[in-house]
C-alpha cells in the first residue's frame, strides 16, 4: 500500500490501519466551504465549477479548513456531480438551491448519451489540483480524495435534480432495472479510474460517499449501491486506505465492513456501541456528531464531544460529523469542535 512518508501528522492514515495513535483525529465533511467567510469571499467572485475546475482555487480552498480550523486532515475542494458531468450530462449548480441535470436519464435509448469517462481527457483538473495541493500541504495533513458512490450519482443522474426521497430514481431502478444496472456499472467504471487518477496524483486516503444510500432497503441496497461500492473498494483497497460513508444505511454497517473497507463513516442516528456491534472490531468507524448541534453555545459543544469520544472508547475512531457542516455553523464553533477532539486523552 502506498503511503507518503513525509506526513507529519499521520493520525488519521495510522487510525484507519488500525494502528496506535496517541489522540483521536479530527475532520469534517464539507470543511472546505460554505460556513468559512473566506470561501464566501471566492464564492462571491467565481462560479462553483470555476472554482472546482481552477486548480488553484480549489487548492486555496482545500487548504483553508487546515490553516484557519486546525483538522488533521484535508478534503479535495470538488464535488461529486463531476463524475456525470465528465460521462457526458450537464450539471449546473445553483447557488442557494443546489444541482440540476437538465436532460436526465429516462430511459434505455438515454444511455446513449452517457459514457465510461475517460478521466485523464475530461478530469485532469482534478489531478492538477491534488498535485498542487499535496506541494502546499507540504507533509502537514493528508489529504482526502473522494467520490460518490454509483447509487447517489444515479440518482442526480435519473432525477435530475435533489430530492429528499429521490422516488423517480427509484422508479427507474424497479421499473427498467436492466437500464439501472447498465448505468451504475458505467458509473462504476468511471469512478474507480476516477479515484486511481486521484490516489496516482497523490491523495492519501478516499471516501466514498453514498449520500442516499439509507433510502434504500437493506436488500435494495445491496443490489443497487452495495454490489458497487464492493468493486470500488476491491479496485482501491491496497492502494490507499478507503472509507464508506452511506448516510442512513447503518443496518448494512456489517456487509460495508466486509467489503474490505478501512473505515466506515456513520451518522448521528446510530449509537457508536451500536455501530461498533454491526460494523466488528477490526474498522476504524469515523463520525458521528450531529451538525446542527455546532449551533449550541461552545459549552455545549465541548460537553456533546467529549461524551461522543467517550462512547466510542480509544483507538479506531476519526472524529467527524455525521454529514456536511451548516453554512450557519460559526467558525469558532467548528473550531470547538476540533479542539475538543484535539485536547481530549482517553484514560
Amino acid at each position: 500500500m502506498k503511503r507518503d512518508q513525509n506526513i507529519k501528522n499521520d493520525l488519521i492514515i495510522r487510525t484507519l490501519m488500525g494502528e496506535a495513535v496517541e489522540r483521536t483525529p479530527v475532520w469534517m465533511m464539507r470543511q472546505a466551504g460554505r460556513y468559512l467567510p473566506e470561501y464566501i469571499a471566492l464564492r462571491n467572485k467565481y462560479s462553483f465549477f470555476e472554482r472546482c475546475q481552477n486548480p488553484e482555487l480549489a487548492c486555496e480552498i482545500t487548504l483553508q479548513p487546515v490553516d484557519i480550523v486546525g483538522v488533521d486532515a484535508a478534503i479535495l475542494f470538488s464535488d461529486i456531480l463531476v463524475v456525470p458531468q465528465a460521462m457526458g450530462l450537464e450539471v449546473q449548480l445553483i447557488e442557494k438551491q443546489g444541482p440540476l441535470l437538465p436532460d436526465p436519464i429516462k430511459t434505455a435509448k438515454d444511455l446513449e448519451r452517457v459514457r465510461v469517462a475517460d478521466v485523464d481527457e475530461t478530469l485532469s483538473y482534478v489531478f492538477d489540483a491534488i498535485k498542487l495541493i499535496k506541494q502546499e500541504l507540504n507533509g502537514r495533513v493528508p489529504l482526502i480524495g473522494f467520490a460518490g458512490a454509483p447509487w447517489t450519482l444515479l440518482c442526480y443522474m435519473v432525477q435530475g435534480k435533489g430530492s429528499k426521497t429521490f422516488d423517480e430514481a427509484k422508479a427507474f431502478c424497479y421499473q427498467q432495472p436492466e437500464v439501472a444496472h447498465q448505468l451504475l456499472q458505467m458509473i462504476t467504471d468511471t469512478t474507480i479510474a476516477y479515484l486511481k487518477g486521484q490516489v496516482a496524483a497523490g491523495a492519501d486516503t478516499l471516501q466514498i460517499f453514498d449520500s442516499w444510500g439509507g433510502l434504500l432497503s437493506k436488500q435494495d441496497f445491496e443490489t443497487y449501491s452495495l454490489y458497487y461500492i464492493r468493486q470500488i473498494v476491491a479496485a482501491l483497497k491496497d492502494e490507499v486506505p478507503t472509507i464508506v460513508f452511506a448516510k442512513g444505511a447503518w443496518g448494512s454497517l456489517k456487509e460495508m465492513a466486509d467489503t474490505g473497507a478501512h473505515g466506515l463513516g456513520i451518522d448521528w442516528c446510530i449509537e457508536p456501541h451500536m455501530a461498533r456491534q454491526f460494523a466488528g472490531a477490526d474498522i476504524t468507524l469515523q463520525g458521528n456528531f450531529d451538525p446542527a448541534k455546532l449551533l449550541s453555545p461552545i459549552p455545549v459543544i465541548e460537553k456533546e464531544v467529549t461524551a461522543m469520544l467517550k462512547a466510542f472508547g480509544p483507538g479506531r475512531h476519526i472524529a467527524n460529523l455525521g454529514h456536511g457542516i451548516l453554512p450557519n455553523v460559526p467558525v469558532d464553533h467548528a473550531k470547538a469542535f476540533v479542539d475538543t477532539v484535539k485536547n481530549f486523552r482517553h484514560a
